[in-house]
């Protein structure tokens, strides 16, 4: 083909090849020339990143719903560390980096300031892993849903501590392997009962608005920021983004391994407001969570030398109940 052959791509039916079919007010933001490019190129992500696209997208929409004007406070852990090695950065918005923990406060203050100075047309995201936000930084994401900060908080899930070496969080599925929960024993991996779910915790302060998405909708992803957004007070957004240095998948799989998180039931993807789930993302063509786990080496020993097909079988239950607990099935879909 030659090199100045003009190539057409058409819609059928998806949004896919930038959606050059469709009217500006359904474009996607990444499709709009004049995107913000809020994380740009030149951070030392891993190959395959799902926190890089997730953040990308987030910013990118956060950015076009507010005109511009956003201030985003950001969590120590992997996000900040790729995206800004001292000197560099590849930030293209104002940008604060807090400590570990208290990411949530520092972005509560950053609008209390605001509030201050008469500047509501300014809006601001904190942002952190699962780490800064589960567990390190809970008491005062906490506090900051119950004082009702006008700021969207998103927690990048990549389920451990993978900036430090892939130690378990509060986020870490059971039977999982990390540093910290090996494969060894005769429960392999995390244990069962540990954990805790930050999105039905967040429902439970009864703020404004509850979301969760995965990098494998990035549509659906740009319209609950949007939506978020569009709202004042304290709203949280919990997006699961596959790392795969952590969870030992192949870097081109990163999309394909969140859509069968959510197509096990193992991620349920639901919007929430004022305490009350409002809307769900039904499973259309359900996979058993054997086709979610397989590939990912951080839970080989379930399949090897030999099945553990008991532990399968307690992770399945758990797909199960949160299919029936979010009302997730579809009609369509198969058992």
């Amino acid at each position: 083909m030659s090199a100045a052959q003009q190539v057409n791509f058409y819609q059928v039916g998806t949004f896919a090849a930038g959606n050059r079919l469709l009217g500006p007010e359904l474009q996607s933001d990444q499709s709009d020339p004049a995107r913000a490019n809020a994380l740009t190129s030149g951070h030392r992500a891993c190959q395959g990143c799902g926190e890089a696209l997730g953040a990308r997208y987030v910013l990118d929409a956060a950015q076009r719903a507010a005109g511009g004007k956003v201030i985003a406070v950001n969590a120590t852990g992997c996000l900040e560390v790729f995206s800004t090695p001292y000197p560099e950065t590849s930030w293209q918005l104002p940008w604060l980096h807090s400590l570990f923990g208290n990411a949530p406060a520092v972005a509560a203050g950053v609008a209390a300031a605001l509030r201050a100075k008469g500047r509501t047309d300014v809006r601001v995201v904190g942002q952190g892993g699962d780490g800064g936000s589960v567990d390190i930084g809970f008491g005062c994401l906490s506090g900051m849903f119950e004082r009702g900060d006008d700021v969207l908080y998103v927690c990048y899930d990549n389920e451990a501590y993978m900036n430090t070496g892939v130690q378990r969080s509060g986020a870490t599925p059971p039977a999982a392997r990390t540093a910290t929960t090996q494969a060894v024993g005769e429960e392999p991996g995390a244990a069962f009962g540990q954990g805790k779910s930050l999105p039905l915790i967040a429902m439970a302060h009864e703020i404004p608005y509850v979301a969760t998405a995965t990098v494998a909708g990035l549509r659906d992803l740009e319209a609950k920021v949007h939506r978020a957004m569009g709202m004042r007070g304290a709203r949280y957004l919990h997006v699961l983004v596959p790392c795969p240095l952590g969870w030992g998948t192949a870097s081109c799989d990163t999309v394909r391994i969140a859509r069968l998180a959510e197509q096990s039931g193992l991620f349920p993807v639901f919007e929430a407001e004022h305490g009350e789930v409002t809307d769900v993302t039904p499973i259309r063509r359900r996979v058993p969570v054997e086709e979610y786990l397989r590939p990912q080496k951080r839970y080989a020993h379930l399949f090897e030398p030999e099945p553990h097909t008991d532990v399968i079988a307690r992770i399945q239950r758990t797909a199960d109940r949160n299919i029936a607990r979010f009302g997730l099935q579809a009609e369509e879909a198969v058992p």
